[in-house]
């Protein structure tokens, strides 16, 4: 069993979008990214991209919101890869929600929401956070949104499940601080990716953009620089924070 010496930075929903730009960017600077994604498929072809950047990568299929599908996995990731250093919780139900009024959504899709969205993250922190701590250091990132500083309307559900992520990241750094593991949220704003999305119009982007201080869309590359950030030895005395990543919409 041969291991690579880089070091390991899991990200979940790393298959597309935010998460496929993290595991680009990582393996650029040198990280290991296990890339994991409930579809597998997508999850080769990332890896498959960071190989041909001369670039090293694992791929697996994952559903975050079960206990046992993940354990499986990170104890693969931690046999095969080595000791896992950075976890970036980013996958989340997002793209493929319909804008509508909070006494419209559905249960269903309400419970759907939270259970990707937090009870994913919180899954997975307790699947590799006690094996950092065995290390003595991890560090973990997790992606909220900056629709939770302004309210967005017509996304109680989304809202709401990123709200949570806030609380989470506050009260768990507080608990594995001691245990050399920081525990840090990045809340992006509305970022152009691969991913099409029917509820944001050209017209709804143009005015967003236009309400940014940096006047311009946003696009992946203005927040792996943060990811990579809160991976690295530079923010080791940083944890609990929330860090607003969206041009100047919000002001936090």
């Amino acid at each position: 069993m041969t291991r690579d010496n880089r070091p390991v930075a899991v990200i979940t929903g790393a298959g597309q979008g935010l998460g496929r730009a993290f595991a680009l960017d990582l393996a650029d600077r040198g990280w290991l990214p296990a890339i994991l994604d409930l579809n597998g498929e997508r999850a080769s072809r990332v890896a498959a991209e960071i190989t041909e950047r001369a670039g090293r990568a694992r791929a697996y299929e994952c559903d975050v919101t079960s206990q046992a599908d993940v354990a499986n996995v990170v104890s693969h990731i931690a046999d095969r890869a080595g000791p896992i250093v950075g976890l970036v919780n980013n996958a989340a139900v997002f793209s493929t929600l319909r804008m509508e009024p909070f006494d419209q959504i559905g249960l269903d899709v309400w419970e759907h929401v939270l259970k990707v969205n937090v009870t994913g993250v919180f899954i997975m922190c307790q699947a590799i956070i006690p094996r950092m701590r065995a290390d003595g250091y991890g560090k973990v990132v997790n992606i909220s949104s900056g629709t939770v500083l302004s309210g967005r309307p017509n996304y109680l559900h989304y809202v709401t499940s990123k709200a949570a992520i806030i609380g989470l990241t506050r009260s768990l750094a507080a608990e594995v601080g001691p245990h050399g593991i920081t525990v840090n949220t990045i809340t992006p704003g509305s970022t152009v990716t691969e991913i099409e999305r029917e509820t944001v119009t050209p017209e709804q982007r143009q005015v967003m953009t236009a309400a940014t201080a940096l006047g311009r869309v946003q696009v992946p590359g203005d927040i792996t620089g943060a990811v990579a950030f809160l991976l690295s030895h530079d923010s080791d005395f940083i944890t609990g924070q929330t860090l607003n990543v969206d041009g100047g919409f919000a002001y936090h």
